[in-house]
C-alpha cells in the first residue's frame, strides 16, 4: 500500500491536480493553505453555534472554520465544477457543518502530498475518498517500515470496484467470473485492474479462455468503449459506476462490489478532539436523513454507512 493509493487496495490511480481558487456550495473563504494546496472554499454552519461546536478544539471554534485538503479530481466524490469543488465529500462536510457550527474551507492539492501537508499543519483534515487502511493508521510505507506519524479516520463510505454494462445488461454479466472469454474495460493502474488481471490467471488456471481486458488512462475513455459496444463491461471503483448509470440512460451497476474498504476523513493522531467531533457529527447527520440525501443525490446510496466508526480500516 502506499501513500498515493485511494480506493485501492494495491494499485496506484493516476492523479493530477490544477491550481484554481475554489468554491464549495454556501459562501467563499480564502485562505492560503500552503505547499502542497493552492486554493480553498467553504460550506458548512457558516459559524452559528451549535451542541456538538463546544466539543471542538478551541482554535477551530475561534476561526469558525475546518480547513480540508482534498484532491479535487475524482467524480462523484469531488472535483471542479468551474471554479467551484462540488461532489459527494463536499456535500457531506456541509452537512456537517451544519451540526458543528463551523464551515469547512476545502483546499485543493496533489493526492500523495495530502497526509505529510495536514501532519505540518497546512490543514485540520483531509476528505478525498481515502481508504481507511492499517498502513495509513500506523504511518507505515509500502515495505510495512515505519515512515511517519499516522492518521485517524472517521469512516463515511465504503467503497469496492462494480461491473458497469449497458442498460438492460444485453449480456447477463453480474460477475467477473463470467468475464473469460470477453472483451473487458477498466482503467489502468488501479484495483479494478488487478482484479480483472486476477480473473484472467483464474480463467487460464480452469482451462477458459483468457480475459481480455482493454485498460484505458481513465475511467471515461473505458466508458466509451463500453458505450460504442467494443468490450461487454467496465470494471472500475463504485462511485464511478454508481455516478455513471445515474447521469444518464446508458448505464447500469450490476452484481456486488468487490474488495470493498472504508473511505475514512484522516485526522492527525494528536487532534483526538477534532475526530470525536467530526465522528459525532457524521453519526448526526446519519440520523436525521442528510447524509442519506446526500448519497442518493449523487446515485452511491449502496456504499452508505449505517453507524459513525473509528479506523474500521483493515
Amino acid at each position: 500500500m502506499t501513500a498515493s493509493t485511494r480506493r485501492r487496495t494495491g494499485a496506484l490511480r493516476l492523479r493530477i491536480a490544477a491550481p484554481v481558487a475554489l468554491a464549495v456550495t454556501g459562501a467563499l473563504l480564502l485562505t492560503g493553505c500552503g505547499d502542497q494546496t493552492d486554493g480553498a472554499q467553504g460550506g458548512g454552519g457558516g459559524g452559528s453555534k451549535s451542541a456538538l461546536n463546544a466539543k471542538l478544539p478551541k482554535k477551530i471554534r475561534d476561526a469558525g472554520v475546518i480547513k480540508v485538503g482534498t484532491d479535487a479530481a475524482y467524480k462523484p466524490m469531488e472535483f471542479k465544477e468551474g471554479d467551484d469543488i462540488v461532489g459527494l465529500d463536499p456535500d457531506i462536510a456541509d452537512a456537517m457543518g451544519k451540526k458543528l457550527g463551523v464551515s469547512f474551507e476545502f483546499a485543493n492539492g496533489t493526492f500523495d502530498g495530502l497526509i505529510t501537508s495536514m501532519q505540518t499543519g497546512k490543514f485540520d483534515m483531509i476528505m478525498s475518498s481515502m481508504t481507511d487502511t492499517k498502513e495509513r493508521q500506523e504511518g507505515l510505507d509500502d515495505k510495512g517500515k515505519k515512515a511517519g506519524k499516522g492518521v485517524d479516520f472517521v469512516d463515511y463510505l465504503t467503497a469496492g470496484s462494480s461491473i458497469l454494462v449497458k442498460k438492460g445488461n444485453p449480456e447477463k454479466i453480474d460477475s467477473v467470473d463470467q468475464m473469460c472469454g470477453k472483451k473487458i474495460a477498466t482503467q489502468r493502474g488501479t484495483t479494478s485492474h488487478e482484479i480483472l488481471k486476477n480473473q484472467t490467471e483464474k480463467c487460464e488456471k480452469d482451462g477458459k479462455k483468457k480475459v481480455t481486458v482493454e485498460a484505458y488512462d481513465t475511467d471515461d475513455e473505458a466508458r466509451v468503449r463500453l458505450k460504442s459496444g467494443g468490450v461487454l463491461a467496465d470494471v472500475s471503483d463504485f462511485p464511478v459506476a454508481a455516478n455513471a448509470a445515474k447521469s444518464g440512460s446508458d448505464f447500469e451497476v450490476v452484481g456486488d462490489q468487490m474488495e470493498s474498504a472504508p473511505y475514512g476523513i484522516a485526522v492527525s493522531k494528536e487532534n483526538e478532539k477534532l475526530r470525536d467531533a467530526l465522528k459525532e457529527a457524521l453519526a448526526a447527520i446519519i440520523k436525521d436523513g442528510s447524509y442519506k440525501k446526500a448519497l442518493e443525490k449523487w446515485g452511491v446510496e449502496d456504499g452508505g454507512v449505517d453507524e459513525a466508526k473509528v479506523n474500521s480500516g483493515t
